[in-house]
C-alpha cells in the first residue's frame, strides 16, 4: 500500500471524529487508530497508530513511533525473518494478539539454523515491524507489546 494514501488516511481522520479505521486492498491491509493505546510516564497523545499488517513495509516514522510506546522485542541476532514455521502455516502472532512469556513470536533464520523468537514478557502485540521473509539486523526492532 502507498505510503502516501496511510498518510491521507491519517489526515482524514484528524480532520474528523473517527478513531480508527481498516483499509484492505487485496492482500495488503492498514489498521489506523488513535487514543486507545496510553503512553507511558504521563505522556498522552491523540496520533494516530499505524499498525504493521501483512506485505506492508514500515516506514521509519512507523518504527520510532511503536518504539516509544510500548516494550520492544529486537533482534538478536542477523538473519531472515519468518513470522510462521512454514510459508503455508499462519503466524505465530499478529497485531493484537495476547502472548504470554515465552511464547514465539517468529523465527530468525541465521547460518541455516532456525532460532525461535519468544516474548520475554506477556502482553498484546501493538505492532509488527518487518515484512515476513526480509532481513533483519541486530538489534533491530521486530514487536511492540503493550
Amino acid at each position: 500500500m502507498d505510503i502516501r494514501k496511510v498518510k491521507k488516511l491519517i489526515e482524514m481522520m484528524e480532520e474528523s471524529d473517527i478513531t480508527e479505521i481498516e483499509i484492505k486492498e487485496g492482500e495488503e491491509s492498514v489498521r489506523v487508530s488513535r487514543g486507545g493505546v496510553p503512553l507511558p510516564a504521563h505522556k498522552q497523545s491523540s496520533q494516530p497508530q499505524v499498525f504493521q499488517t501483512e506485505n506492508q513495509k514500515p516506514s521509519d516514522e512507523t518504527v520510532a513511533q511503536a518504539a516509544t510506546q510500548g516494550h520492544v522485542i529486537t533482534a538478536p541476532m542477523v538473519g531472515t525473518y519468518y513470522k510462521g514455521p512454514s510459508p503455508s502455516s499462519p503466524a505465530f502472532v499478529e497485531v493484537g494478539d495476547r502472548v504470554k512469556e515465552g511464547d514465539t513470536l517468529c523465527i530468525i533464520e541465521s547460518m541455516k539454523m532456525m532460532n525461535q523468537i519468544k516474548a520475554d514478557r506477556p502482553g498484546r502485540v501493538e505492532a509488527i515491524l518487518v515484512v515476513n521473509e526480509s532481513a533483519v539486523e541486530f538489534d533491530q526492532p521486530l514487536f511492540t507489546l503493550i
